[in-house]
């Protein structure tokens, strides 16, 4: 009785020290995904939060279970060593593969997109126009969402092809030859842009969260210098603040104010 007592007892020592291993592994890979590729709001609006919870609890609870599973002192030396190797390249293996997935899916761009901006994903852009892009803009971010705009298009054949693809599913901000930088579209953002004062009007529900979204961005602007443009993301619809004069983007709040 004694000897599977203590047979027991290495074994949830065992699954405990894996534990606390992928805890750490865990929390090094949510400062890489929550800080830079999903940084705040994108983890709301991208679904980095979800993505990335669903695929650390299945890789941090499988690994201990395994190594639960299989512990037994018993066993030779050699034998256990390569059990619990396997089971961490295993787990190693599984928590890249996830990472990869979450970095796919990734936001690379917020483009101001005729008339909204859009949320535009790694996973988004066809790889065989990226060559199309203005260079610099021929690679994807890797540190979080860069701001960009769409220009016009040069003619009605172009019009069509971009109408077209979007039914499809590929969206005009997920073009990369119609990217230029986002200066360039100041003309029509200040025309799109509407006022602080209409989105409370609008949402009078809603006005204490879009007064605290501007209060934690600290920019201390007054509010007839906010003005607010629509954002669609992979599955949401937000809004975005930003300074009428600068075009700063100022803050997300989680509106639909199509």
């Amino acid at each position: 009785m004694a000897d599977i007592a203590n047979s027991w007892k290495m074994r949830f020592k065992a699954a405990g020290v894996h534990l606390c291993i992928s805890i750490v592994l865990a929390i090094l890979a949510a400062l890489l995904v929550f800080f830079v590729w999903y940084p705040y709001p994108y983890r709301e609006i991208s679904g980095g939060r979800t993505l990335f919870l669903l695929i650390v609890a299945v890789d941090v609870i499988m690994g201990p279970l395994l190594t639960f599973a299989v512990f037994n002192t018993r066993k030779p030396r050699r034998e256990l060593v390569r059990d619990l190797c396997v089971i961490g390249v295993l787990q190693l293996a599984a928590l890249g593969y996830g990472l990869w997935t979450v970095a796919a899916a990734r936001p690379v761009h917020l483009v101001f997109e005729m008339d909204r901006f859009r949320v535009v994903h790694a996973i988004d852009v066809p790889p065989e126009l990226l060559e199309k892009a203005s260079p610099g803009l021929r690679s994807l971010p890797l540190m979080g969402p860069t701001l960009l705009s769409v220009r016009p298009f040069r003619d009605a054949k172009e019009s069509m092809e971009a109408t077209l693809a979007a039914l499809n599913g590929v969206s005009i901000g997920s073009r990369p030859e119609l990217w230029q930088d986002y200066e360039k579209a100041r003309a029509q953002i200040v025309s799109r842009a509407k006022s602080l004062a209409e989105l409370k009007a609008r949402f009078p529900a809603r006005s204490a969260e879009i007064d605290a979204a501007l209060k934690s961005s600290g920019s201390g602007r007054p509010a007839a210098a906010v003005g607010y443009v629509p954002m669609m993301g992979r599955d949401t619809l937000w809004t975005v603040l930003l300074d009428t004069t600068t075009l700063e983007v100022i803050a997300f709040v989680p509106i639909d104010s199509f």
